[in-house]
């Protein structure tokens, strides 16, 4: 089985500005450079090697449905007040923005054929595609994008729009124009992303709880059965813009929330695919000829996160002697098996702006013991570390952890808790410091230091609590920089910042990791994790 890029799209004449054509310039030349690293995992695949999506000789075949397994279960299909994964690769399924990035994190018109922004920066026109039906046969029209980003705008959410947005006009039959007050850098990268999906306007007459069960959206799939916080299953969208598309009759999303019974599944042909594989048993599902899989770069961060409202770690000394303690390259070569890179920076080498070179607090037990000597707990003290039970590789984490911090006298119990809880214990800032992961929503570095580092972001820091207002401001600078290489200082400004704070520490750059049947062609994997599944087909 091949595994090369065969996404298609129906072709338009697209008209970018200057920002985003250098945006995904210099995102190929991250990829590119990420995926040459000799320290860096680069696509692999069984039985064949290649990229990230899966393609077998001859004609797709129609038909068919494909169980996904997944480790989260959807509990919201409001793209606007959900940010989590289980909720947003279900919602991305239904619902579509006007632009979208591909598998290499390129920006590409979307349901708009094709887009421009004047030479200010200041007016955005989205001229949409032609043809394109939301799943109850209604034309997608200019007022659906214009209730869509409004609603968005009113919520806010943990994903807010943040491009200063003065205007959202309809113009004419098939033409949006956005007008901001001031130049937004990043507004072509925040557009692609899932919680910018179009609804339709008003909903279609219905209130909100009614409609986000059934949604209605122009996407490949239409939600079927759901039980929520269990399994959801979708069928094919018949009008899908997308002449032929999707292939697969049903998708249905099962729920399996231990990595060892995701394997087993999978082996005995239970599930077709699995979105989450512990790198422990890559090998052993590469040596297994009837399965397939990928490892590609992606925009996730794993990270050790404190609570800075804590007793402990409001102290920015003990932080940065947990930062020392930790032995980060000990921690990936034991868990990662090749399939990750060591971690400075909170941005990942695949988006631009990553700078490899801050000076990061790097494993130095006599470091850790002077700054937590010079911290308010000289003596130590004991804490809780939480994680989410199910995960093998946060599982082994904690124990590392655990054990280096005992070097410096921070005793440490694990507490290891069901998923649900696990979510809601942490945003109700429950906790001390925990095990998690980020994922940038977009191909640009606004993305994961606003949803991280900003206040004002839309999670508190992650969750965190962090503030530092000389982050803040560069920040706030950096969205209206164009790109180049000023714009790139202030990113390099800021991760220096941030390392030197250790609000959260980084620990790994860990590749995207799915498995599948060799019968499942045509999964694209995209760089936040995702999976396009309008071109998937399964092989008789």
């Amino acid at each position: 089985m091949n595994l090369t890029r065969t996404r298609t799209t129906p072709q338009s004449t697209t008209t970018r500005t200057a920002s985003a054509v250098a945006l995904s310039a210099a995102l190929a030349v991250a990829l590119c450079s990420c995926s040459s690293s000799p320290d860096t995992a680069g696509p692999t695949t069984s039985p064949s090697t290649g990229t990230s999506t899966t393609e077998a000789a001859g004609e797709p075949q129609p038909g068919g449905t494909l169980v996904f397994a997944r480790t989260q279960s959807p509990t919201s299909l409001d793209l606007h007040r959900e940010i989590t994964a289980n909720n947003a690769f279900a919602i991305d399924k239904v619902f579509e923005p006007l632009l979208a990035f591909d598998a290499e994190g390129e920006i590409e018109p979307w349901l708009a054929s094709e887009y421009s922004a004047s030479d200010d920066g200041l007016v955005w026109t989205f001229t949409l595609r032609d043809g394109v039906t939301f799943s109850d046969g209604s034309p997608l029209t200019p007022a659906d994008v214009v209730f869509s980003l409004e609603r968005h705008l009113e919520i806010g959410g943990p994903l807010p729009l943040g491009a200063p947005i003065t205007s959202v006009e309809a113009q004419g039959e098939d033409t949006v124009v956005i007008t901001l007050s001031a130049p937004y850098t990043p507004f072509a990268a925040e557009l692609a992303g899932f919680s910018n999906g179009i609804l339709p306007a008003d909903l279609g007459g219905v209130d909100e709880a009614t409609f986000f069960k059934n949604p209605v959206g122009t996407g490949p799939f239409v939600v079927d059965e759901w039980t929520e916080g269990g399994d959801i299953s979708f069928t094919a969208n018949d009008g899908y813009w997308q002449d032929g598309k999707p292939y697969l009759d049903e998708v249905v999303y099962r729920l399996v929330q231990d990595d060892n019974q995701l394997i087993a599944q999978l082996q005995a042909g239970q599930v077709d695919v699995i979105d989450s594989v512990s790198s422990a048993n890559v090998a052993t599902l590469q040596s297994n000829t009837s399965l397939a899989v990928s490892i590609t770069p992606g925009w996730q961060v794993e990270e050790l996160f404190f609570n800075t409202l804590d007793e402990h770690f409001q102290d920015r000394d003990v932080r940065r002697a947990v930062s020392y303690a930790l032995d980060r390259e000990g921690i990936v070569q034991a868990t990662s098996f090749g399939t990750a890179e060591v971690a400075g920076s909170v941005l990942p080498p695949s988006i631009p702006g990553y700078d490899g070179d801050i000076t990061t607090l790097d494993y130095d037990v006599d470091a850790a013991k002077a700054a937590i000597a010079d911290s308010a707990y000289p003596d130590g003290f004991s804490t809780k570390l939480l994680v989410a039970s199910g995960n093998d590789l946060r599982a082994q984490e904690a124990q590392i952890i655990q054990a280096q911090l005992a070097e410096i006298g921070i005793t440490v119990e694990i507490e290891s808790i069901d998923l649900a809880a696990f979510r809601e214990r942490f945003r109700a800032f429950d906790y001390s410091f925990m095990l998690n992961g980020a994922t940038s929503d977009a191909a640009d570095p606004n993305g994961i230091v606003t949803f991280q580092a900003d206040p004002e972001g839309g999670t508190n820091g992650y969750w965190t609590h962090y503030e530092n207002p000389e982050v803040t401001a560069l920040i706030t600078e950096g969205r209206t920089l164009p790109d180049g290489d000023e714009r790139t200082e202030v990113f390099s400004q800021i991760q220096q910042l941030i390392a030197d704070d250790a609000p959260f520490i980084p620990l790994s750059y860990p590749s995207n990791i799915k498995a599948s049947a060799a019968t499942v062609q045509g999964l694209t994997v995209l760089p936040n994790g995702s999976v396009r599944l309008q071109d998937t087909w399964l092989e008789q």
